[in-house]
């Protein structure tokens, strides 16, 4: 590179998504469906409080479910 031509040299960047933790893509995934579980119970006549305990229990068991087995395909 020559001098006082204004002009940087610098190396291509590839730009990727930031990486996520898995157990915060588990949590988002427990919360989400969760959430899901809980309208879908609640829509269907189930009292709230009974929909609210057993979604709280499959969002618990949704979490450790991809916590422990849900990895991201090797590229």
């Amino acid at each position: 590179m020559r001098r006082g031509t204004g002009r940087v040299a610098s190396a291509a960047v590839q730009l990727r998504p930031p990486s996520i933790d898995p157990g915060t893509s588990a949590g988002i995934w427990a919360i989400v469906l969760a959430i899901i579980i809980f309208v879908g119970m609640a829509s269907f006549g189930v009292a709230k409080v009974t929909a609210f305990i057993l979604s709280v229990v499959a969002g618990f068991g949704i979490f450790l479910y991809v916590r422990l087995y849900g990895r991201d395909a090797e590229v």
